[in-house]
């Protein structure tokens, strides 16, 4: 499915059904464009696992409070959060305020901090080859082989709220697959 927004281009239907143009310009300058920044695939990691169960919209409008509340997503100073942090986490109305969604992102920050590779060069060993564009939608898998094994191995690694479908979500978001469908106006990106 595609669709056409106001300016005449035509996009992935997701980025267009809302009419948000939050949504319209995520699509159009990040998802599905490489990203190898290791402190900002951890905040992606942690905005998927919030993700889980609700629209991506909705994580989309408190993006930046998330950032303000978990220190911009520095693993290290997020590992090291007290229940204090926790409980002032709970009491944040600017996130979503899911105990085992903060919980889970303490741990991935530990996660990190332990990682005996970096971040980046362990999720990116993970991206399928290139393929083509899907022709819509319906040809877009929710899990692949490869984002099943991304996720036991990031849970083998300590890390939660990692299921083969929020990693495939993951690897989408941040450039591993490109599932722009083939007639929209994003230009596809280079895997490198």
């Amino acid at each position: 499915m595609v669709g056409t927004a106001d300016d005449g281009r035509i996009r992935c239907g997701w980025a267009v059904q809302s009419g948000d143009p939050l949504y319209r310009d995520y699509h159009d300058t990040e998802w599905g464009r490489p990203l190898r920044d290791s402190a900002a695939l951890f905040e992606r990691i942690s905005l998927e696992a919030f993700q889980s169960g609700l629209s991506w919209l909705v994580i989309l409008r408190k993006r930046e409070n998330f950032r303000a509340a978990f220190d911009g997503f520095d693993a290290g100073v997020v590992a090291k959060y007290t229940d204090d942090d926790i409980e002032r986490l709970m009491a944040d109305s600017g996130i979503v305020r899911n105990r085992a969604k903060i919980l889970a992102t303490i741990a991935n920050a530990k996660a990190v901090n332990d990682l005996d590779v970096d971040l980046s060069e362990l999720l990116w060993s993970f991206a399928p080859p290139a393929r083509p564009r899907p022709a819509d939608l319906d040809q877009v898998p929710a899990v692949t082989p490869e984002s099943t094994a991304m996720a036991k191995e990031l849970k083998r690694r300590g890390f939660k709220f990692v299921g083969p479908t929020t990693a495939y979500a993951l690897m989408q978001a941040t450039g591993m697959v490109d599932d722009h469908v083939a007639a929209c106006w994003v230009p596809e990106a280079a895997r490198k």
